[in-house]
């Protein structure tokens, strides 16, 4: 009998490859044309073998968690299956981090294995994982291996480290029976991947999800959209994401698409992946479609095979959507809202309903799920229209956070709703609209920021007294960073100084844009800071 064609889903993240290579082989699955790279699904199936065997040969375990710090390489789609095929778990890792970031995460998740490129932008990832003591005589007590991706073939390794290459060769000391054997015990529920998310306390957690979780979620993001064997999807939001790894990745190949990553975002390499390959879908948070649009050349662009897409990821402004529909022949582009802990997918716009709906909601609830709108104080279930918390609960769910059981119950309650941290409505035909949030967590162009990081940083600064931060609105980014900060009696200190001081320790996208030095700050009579009357006197200040 012939192979079942897609869509598929109630599959592993390793089965669902193996299933595309038998139905269609011949199917273009990943293009890279600047590495002049083009690999079918049947070559992905055998490339990503391949690796999975080099890693056994290595001693990756099954369910050890093996941290991928790079950007969008091919490397990356390979090892999504490679690992899942042998019951390893991803651990994503953003490509913004600083040291004490990294530290703080490979200690947290207990990786054994670190795969790495040499660095991006302004970090240097091997010098990172060298100060952190993860390269040789490691310093980190779980760390076993560091395996290092080159750019190109030829490329001079770093001392100490494993060449990506050396797992094609350690490859033969394991047979494909053997491969087999381990792939078949790897179950559907089974954790196949980490994702480290920021919330209120501080340090990010890890999010334990399921091939159930994401690849399920991922098939039915996919029907919104409409994918079939033809479509081609034009990625430029970071695999380490969910939007990347599960809305992009899984939401394609659950219905046989192809996949045409961009290895970090550049608007014009968007604008000419789109017009020569012919590319039908395109993702992007709210900021990218505005530097597409922005571009200077824009209108010499072909875009008229686009069809779809997905606008996730931060606050979706009404005219950017239908400047989006009108320009970039997006007629059916859908806006998703989720979070990490639901996989990520809770609701989606109908990609052929009104403009309105489509514009002015975060559509309704995905199937196999229940939403409600609670009231956060009391727990019950709020009337239609009522603004409250969004609840979740169904297949998409996360498994918890990793050895944090205290988080997990404050996030699952004991009926398995998610509790969002989001505020918003539900009307009477399921509509939902998201009108601001109960957790107290800044997105800056899709990524989540927890103010108290922050804030614990700059307290450490030898002039500060105390600091807040909070986010100030931006049309570019939905929110940007702010901070307010009161320094000690005779202490001096400028914002240059705070952003210099930050810039060692956090990411850049969590070092506060707009700064503030106060004598005091707002409090309740209960002696609580009122964070929104400092962003209302900030954004005032700043004539917004």
């Amino acid at each position: 009998m012939p192979a079942q064609l897609p869509p598929y889903r109630d599959v592993t993240v390793g089965a669902l490859l193996t299933r595309l290579a038998g139905a269609i082989p011949e199917n273009e699955a990943l293009i890279y044309p600047d590495r002049d790279l083009r690999w079918t699904f049947a070559d992905l199936e055998a490339e990503a073998r391949l690796i999975a065997r080099g890693l056994m040969a290595c001693g990756v375990e099954q369910g050890e968690r093996v941290a991928l710090w790079a950007t969008n390489v091919p490397e990356w789609v390979v090892l999504q299956f490679a690992l899942a095929k042998i019951g390893a778990i991803l651990v994503t890792v953003n490509t913004g981090l600083r040291a004490h970031e990294l530290d703080y995460l490979l200690r947290q998740s207990e990786a054994a294995t670190v795969i790495t490129i040499q660095g991006f932008r302004d970090v240097d990832y091997v010098g990172v994982l060298r100060e952190i003591g993860a390269v040789g005589e490691t310093r980190l007590p779980n760390l076993k291996r560091t395996i290092f991706i080159s750019r190109q073939a030829g490329e001079t390794h770093p001392e100490g480290l494993m060449p990506y290459e050396a797992l094609r060769e350690k490859a033969a000391e394991i047979s494909q029976a053997q491969l087999d054997e381990r792939e078949a015990s790897v179950g559907l529920d089974d954790v196949i991947n980490m994702q480290y998310t920021s919330g209120t306390t501080g340090f990010p957690k890890g999010v334990m999800l399921s091939s159930r979780n994401i690849v399920n979620n991922g098939y039915w993001m996919g029907q919104g959209l409409g994918y079939t064997l033809q479509d081609r999807l034009c990625l430029c939001v970071p695999l380490f994401h969910c939007f990347g790894c599960v809305i992009g990745v899984l939401g394609a190949y659950t219905h046989g698409a192809c996949l045409c990553p961009i290895e970090s975002f550049d608007a014009r390499k968007v604008l000419e992946t789109v017009e020569d390959e012919r590319c039908t879908s395109l993702y992007g948070v709210p900021t990218m479609f505005l530097a597409e649009m922005e571009d200077p050349e824009f209108s010499r662009f072909n875009l008229s095979s686009l069809r779809t897409g997905v606008m996730a990821g931060a606050l979706c402004p009404e005219s950017l959507m239908k400047r989006a529909i009108a320009e970039m022949h997006l007629r059916e582009i859908t806006i998703i809202y989720g979070l990490t802990e639901a996989s990520p997918g809770i609701t989606q716009t109908p990609r052929e309903d009104t403009i309105e709906h489509r514009t002015q909601t975060v559509g309704t609830v995905l199937p196999e799920m229940e939403v409600k709108i609670v009231d956060p104080a009391t727990n019950e279930t709020l009337d239609t229209n009522e603004p409250g918390e969004l609840c979740v609960r169904g297949y998409n769910v996360m498994k918890g956070y990793y050895n944090n059981a205290e988080a997990t119950r404050a996030a699952i309650d004991p009926g398995g709703w998610l509790h969002t941290g989001d505020q918003a409505t539900m009307d009477a035909d399921g509509y939902v609209r998201i009108t601001g949030r109960i957790k107290d967590i800044i997105i800056r162009g899709g990524e989540n920021i927890s103010p108290k990081e922050v804030e614990d940083l700059l307290r450490q600064h030898p002039a500060v007294s105390d600091a807040y931060v909070y986010a100030i609105k931006s049309e570019f980014f939905g929110e940007e960073v702010a901070a307010a900060v009161r320094l000690k009696p005779v202490a001096t200190a400028t914002e240059e100084e705070l952003k210099t001081f930050c810039q060692s320790q956090l990411a850049r996208f969590k070092i506060p844009r707009h700064w503030r030095f106060v004598s005091e700050f707002p409090m309740t009579a209960s002696g609580k800071i009122q964070k929104f009357k400092l962003r209302e006197s900030h954004e005032r200040e700043l004539g917004m």
